[in-house]
C-alpha cells in the first residue's frame, strides 16, 4: 500500500468503508460535482396542523455525518459537471423569451425582436486572426519605435492574436475604466432605447412603459483582446410583458434604428482624478442589430439561446482574459498564469484601485476579471422564466417538493467543500459515466426518430 500514489491509497481507503454505497450515492446525486459543499445539520417537516412529524432527515447517519451537495459553480474549468447544468438552464431561460414555454407564450416568436452585439471602442491597436493584420501601405513607427502596422497573416489560435501592437501606446487605463463602468453603459443604453421608441411612437417619453416594454436577456463576453462585448436578445412586448402583444406601431424596424442609434449616443462620465482626468466612455463604432424572425429568416433561435449558454460556462483560461479566482495581493498578479496583455490590465486595475476617487469602483476586488463588475448573464424581469424558477421545476421532477399545509425546519451549517485526492477520482469517474449515459440516451434518440 506505501508503494501507491497518495490517490490510489485515499481511494482504496474509501473503498473499505462501510457506509462507501452511501457515499457513492451522494457522488452520483451531484452528478460527480468537482467541488461539492459538505453540510451538516437536519431538517424536520411538520403537519401544520397536527404537529406531527411527517419526516426528518439528519446527517448523522451519513457517512462523515455530512451531505453533500453541488458546488452550482457555472465555469466547465472549475467544474464541468455544474456547469454543464447551468448552461442547460441558461439555455432554457434564453430560449423561453425566443420561442415561449416555462410559461411564456410561444406568441413572444412574432414580436419584434433583435440579437444585437454591441462591442468596447478601442484602445489601440491590436493583432488581428485569419486575415492580413495590420496592412499598412507607407509603414512608419510609432512614437516608441515599433511598427505601425503588421503584415502576416495569423491563425486564430496564436498568442499573439488580441496583443497590442505596442503595449505603450494601448489605453490601459481607458480599457479598466470602461469594464468598470460597462454596466452602466448599458443601463443608459437600455433607458436610451426606451426613450427612441418613444419618440418614434409619437408618446410622452414618461408614458412608454403604459404602451410597451422593452424586455431583454444579455451575456458577456470578452474578446481576443481581453475587451468585454455584449450579445442580448431584445424584444418589443406590450406594457405586460411577455403575456401582452405590443402596440401596432411597434416593429422591427422601429426597435433596429432605436437600437443603432442609442448604441452610437449613449455615454458616461468616469470621476474625474489627478491622475487621469475625466473620461468620456462609449460604445465601440461596430453594432450589429439583427433581426430575428419566425419564419426562419436570419439567425436561428435555438441557435442563439445554444450560443449563449455555451459561453455563460467558459472559465477566463477558456477565453484567455483574467482569472476564475480573486486576487488578494500586488504580487499575487505577477504569478498569474496570464499574457503579458492581461498582466498590465491586472496592474492598471489595481493601481487604479488605490485612487480615492474609484474606490467606489472596487477596482482591486474586481482584478481578476479586468475591472470587469456585471454579471455574463442578465435580463429583464418580464423577459422569461428564472434560474430559481428553473432549479424549482428540476426539484419537483426528481421528487423533491413540499407538502401542502407543512412545515418546514431547516438547520444546516457549512462544514467544508471540495474532495480528497481519492473522492475527486471517484467522482470524475462518475461524471464520466453519467455524460457516456447521456450520450448514448441522445443517439438512442435520434435512431427513434429516423425510424
Amino acid at each position: 500500500m506505501r508503494q501507491l500514489p497518495e490517490t490510489d491509497r485515499d481511494a482504496i481507503r474509501l473503498a473499505q468503508d462501510p457506509k462507501f454505497p452511501r457515499w457513492l450515492e451522494q457522488i452520483t446525486a451531484t452528478g460527480g460535482c468537482s467541488h461539492p459543499v459538505h453540510l451538516s445539520g437536519s431538517t424536520t417537516t411538520l403537519d401544520g396542523t397536527t404537529g406531527e412529524i411527517l419526516h426528518h432527515y439528519d446527517t448523522r447517519d451519513e457517512p462523515g455525518e455530512r451531505l453533500l451537495v453541488r458546488c452550482r459553480n457555472r465555469r466547465a474549468t472549475v467544474c464541468p459537471t455544474c456547469s454543464r447544468l447551468h448552461a442547460g438552464d441558461t439555455f432554457h431561460l434564453v430560449r423561453a423569451g425566443l420561442l415561449g414555454g416555462k410559461k411564456v407564450p410561444p406568441s413572444v416568436r412574432h414580436r419584434p425582436r433583435l440579437f444585437v452585439t454591441l462591442t468596447a471602442p478601442s484602445f489601440g491597436a491590436v493583432h488581428r486572426a485569419e486575415e492580413v493584420c495590420r496592412p499598412r501601405r507607407g509603414g512608419g513607427t510609432c512614437e516608441h519605435g515599433r511598427p505601425l502596422g503588421c503584415g502576416a497573416v495569423h491563425a486564430p489560435d496564436l498568442p499573439i492574436v488580441g496583443q497590442p501592437l505596442c503595449p505603450e501606446c494601448y489605453d490601459y487605463t481607458g480599457h479598466v475604466l470602461w469594464h468598470a463602468h460597462a454596466s452602466k453603459l448599458w443601463d443608459r443604453f437600455v433607458i436610451d432605447v426606451r426613450r427612441r421608441l418613444a419618440s418614434s411612437a409619437g408618446l410622452v417619453q414618461s408614458r412608454f412603459a403604459h404602451h410597451a416594454r422593452l424586455s431583454f436577456a444579455r451575456v458577456a463576453e470578452y474578446q481576443k483582446r481581453a475587451a468585454v462585448h455584449v450579445h442580448a436578445v431584445v424584444r418589443l412586448d406590450g406594457p405586460a410583458g411577455a403575456d401582452d402583444e405590443p402596440p401596432a406601431w411597434a416593429t422591427t424596424e422601429l426597435l433596429t434604428h432605436a437600437v443603432r442609434a442609442s448604441a452610437r449616443r449613449v455615454h458616461v462620465h468616469t470621476p474625474h482624478t489627478l491622475a487621469v482626468g475625466e473620461l468620456v466612455l462609449s460604445w465601440g463604432d461596430q453594432v450589429d442589430a439583427r433581426p430575428l424572425h419566425a419564419d426562419g429568416d436570419g439567425p436561428d433561435d435555438e441557435a442563439v439561446a445554444a450560443y449563449v449558454a455555451k459561453y455563460v460556462t467558459k472559465g477566463a483560461s477558456e477565453t484567455g482574459a483574467g482569472l476564475d479566482h480573486t486576487l488578494t495581493t500586488w504580487a499575487g498578479i505577477a504569478t498569474a498564469p496570464v499574457s503579458t496583455h492581461v498582466r498590465t490590465l491586472m496592474r492598471a486595475c489595481w493601481h487604479l484601485g488605490g485612487l480615492p476617487e474609484y474606490e467606489p469602483l472596487r477596482l482591486r476586488a474586481w482584478t481578476h476579471t479586468l475591472g470587469y463588475r456585471g454579471h455574463i448573464l442578465t435580463k429583464s424581469r418580464a423577459y422569461s422564466t428564472t434560474y430559481a424558477a428553473l432549479r424549482a421545476e428540476r426539484a419537483h421532477h426528481m421528487g423533491h417538493t413540499d407538502t401542502p399545509d407543512a412545515i418546514t425546519e431547516h438547520n444546516w451549517r457549512y462544514i467544508g467543500s471540495g474532495h480528497t485526492p481519492g473522492a475527486a477520482l471517484i467522482a470524475a469517474g462518475v461524471a464520466e459515466d453519467l455524460a457516456e449515459s447521456r450520450r448514448l440516451a441522445v443517439e438512442v434518440g435520434r435512431e427513434g426518430r429516423r425510424l
